[in-house]
């Protein structure tokens, strides 16, 4: 572990006794767990060994007690990604921005779609903030689109827009999902209230209908906002000058997903924290959790959050009783499926590259026939440019063997 004196302003003498207390502390935690592994080897067949490539077990390196340590699982959650061009409204069109496609769902024998869209360039944080676009997904709307076969797409035009000036969601709404329950539609989305600065807290609303061509009725106020238990250092704009960080979600509340689940309904996010770090696996993004008995909510925050250490886009699914959740992009614990058999404690299950950005599973598959039906085909988005987004197809399949060309994949 390398310690920097610019990272850790210690004052005093006092801090570095602390400081070195603290180290202690760690190396016995670190000495102690090596050797409640070195002392457990007996618990391990000879297949373990010879399954881990393991030449003397009096002998393990660091890595081969973590393998030994690892839970076991199959290749049941493992696989591969190959993603393709969409026809239709949905190709890329030069000007206009797509992107953040909601999961997909099958009205009538007919898919529909939902996205953000928005028209124009990005200039940054350095443009004209009141005219121009910060980010691509600054200065949208949600629109949606709809397909017989999934490959060819009819934009139908918009379904969710910005409020009015002075409203939480007058600047931009975007990054939606989709529930279909008991016959009704929700749409949660994030918001945000201009002017679009540094410091801005994302927030998150929700709207509803009695068809998937809506109309759509907005929520008067968001249903979720960021905690308020940081304090910003200073009047600059500046997002890493903190006095106090406060809780994981304490600058944004982004990504809304919400299902179904154990007669509650489960609302999964991503939080950005006040002071954000770029740590070991890169930005500090974590994943959280606000379950409410209605729809419509209140939102309750999980006492359980964050619920993951790593992440990015929100992508989850019910799975033989629990949730699933594909964890990409930001994190120690990024490009892992992971599973919760109560939908907060989440173990990773397999760990895949390639995985598509923004993923918007199909929800008309059938996700329980095996772990990575979920996958079988959705929708994704990808950069043509740092202005200009469009959506495209994914299709996901389970791997079970590698193999080279002419090569036979034995029994």
């Amino acid at each position: 572990m390398q310690i920097h004196s610019n990272h850790i302003p210690f004052s005093s003498s006092l801090s570095w006794v602390l400081f070195l207390i603290l180290m202690i502390n760690i190396a016995g935690c670190d000495l102690s767990v090596n050797h409640e592994i070195n002392g457990s080897t007996n618990e391990y067949s000879e297949q373990d060994f010879d399954r881990l490539g393991i030449t003397n077990k009096d002998k393990l390196s660091t890595a081969s007690k973590r393998a030994l340590a690892w839970p076991k699982v199959g290749n049941e959650w493992f696989g591969e990604f190959k993603v393709f061009d969409l026809k239709g409204d949905l190709a890329y069109e030069e000007g206009v921005v797509r992107r953040d496609p909601s999961a997909v769902i099958q009205v009538n024998g007919q898919y529909f779609v939902w996205y953000s869209r928005g028209t124009g360039p990005t200039q940054g944080f350095a443009g004209d903030i009141e005219n121009e676009k910060v980010f691509p997904w600054d200065r949208c709307d949600i629109w949606y689109a709809t397909s017989d076969d999934g490959w060819t797409w009819k934009e139908e035009g918009l379904a969710v827009g910005r409020g009015p000036k002075g409203a939480y969601d007058d600047r931009s709404v975007f990054t939606t999902e989709i529930l279909v329950h008991q016959g009704k539609y929700y749409l949660t989305y994030q918001t945000v209230k201009s002017p679009y600065v540094v410091r801005v807290k994302n927030q998150i609303g929700l709207a509803w209908a009695d068809s998937p061509h809506g109309p759509w009725t907005k929520s008067d106020e968001p249903i979720l906002s960021p905690a308020d238990n940081g304090i910003w250092k200073g009047e600059e704009d500046n997002r890493f000058n903190v006095v106090k960080k406060g809780d994981f979600d304490s600058h944004k509340v982004h990504d809304p997903c919400l299902l179904f689940y154990r007669n509650k309904f489960y609302l999964y996010y991503k939080g950005e924290q006040m002071g954000e770090e770029i740590t070991f696996g890169g930005r500090q993004i974590r994943h959280g959790l606000a379950i409410a008995d209605n729809p419509l909510g209140p939102y309750i925050k999980s006492p359980y959050n964050p619920i993951s250490n790593s992440g990015h886009e929100i992508c989850v699914w019910n799975y033989n009783s629990g949730i699933a959740s594909l964890i990409t992009t930001d994190g120690p614990e990024k490009n892992t499926i992971q599973w919760a058999p109560d939908g907060i404690n989440f173990e990773i299950k397999s760990v895949i590259k390639g995985a598509p950005h923004a993923i918007g599973l199909n929800r008309s598959l059938d996700a329980e026939s095996e772990p990575f039906a979920a996958f079988e085909w959705g929708l994704t988005h990808q950069y043509k440019s740092h202005d200009y987004q469009y959506i495209r197809r994914f299709e996901g399949t389970r791997r079970t063997t590698h193999v080279a060309k002419g090569e036979s994949k034995g029994k």
